[in-house]
């Protein structure tokens, strides 16, 4: 996901607004939720030259798909983020408690979108999505999904209790 913003020059105030839909990278997501590799990503972004680099704001919309973290039920919805990022000129000196790492750099007239997208997008998904507040999920003991077998419930008893629950048994037996 490079951009050329070799247009853009390192003249302060010179922007240009990019319109596009470009295919999702891999890995765009968490465990249960996130972006099918390919798919369509809108972008609607501003690129602006500053003095220390290029600053791109706007936002992005992804196809989000995965599961219900309880009941196991597919997930899609449409996610719309935001994306802003400041990409440092090569040769640029940064500020004191900046770490040279965390810094995004232009590098031979492009920029990187990726790991920009990646960020506002996976810190946006859910960690444990739902397909509704009020999902019930599914049984602990024999997995039966629990929305369609209102009042489902198994007897359990604990194994130090089961003695005790046979002497009551012959106790009613024998009166």
């Amino acid at each position: 996901m490079a951009l050329v913003v070799k247009d853009l020059g390192r003249s302060p105030g010179t922007m240009r607004t990019l319109k596009e839909h470009v295919p999702a990278p891999s890995d765009l997501g968490v465990a249960l939720i996130g972006v099918e590799e390919g798919s369509d990503v809108e972008l609607d972004l501003r690129l602006e030259a500053v003095h220390e680099g290029i600053l791109v704001s706007g936002t992005a919309i992804v196809g989000v798909t995965g599961e219900c973290g309880r009941c196991l039920d597919p997930l899609a919805y449409d996610l719309e983020v935001n994306v802003q990022e400041l990409f440092f000129y090569e040769g640029e000196e940064l500020s004191d408690g900046e770490d040279d790492e965390e810094q995004r750099r232009v590098e031979h007239d492009l920029i990187d979108l990726e790991p920009v997208l990646r960020d506002a997008v996976v810190t946006m998904l859910p960690f444990q999505p739902v397909c509704r507040e009020d999902c019930q999920g599914l049984c602990s003991e024999c997995g039966a999904r629990l929305e369609d077998e209102p009042g489902h419930h198994h007897e359990v008893l604990d194994p130090r209790w089961a003695a005790l629950a046979d002497l009551a048994k012959t106790d009613r037996q024998t009166d």
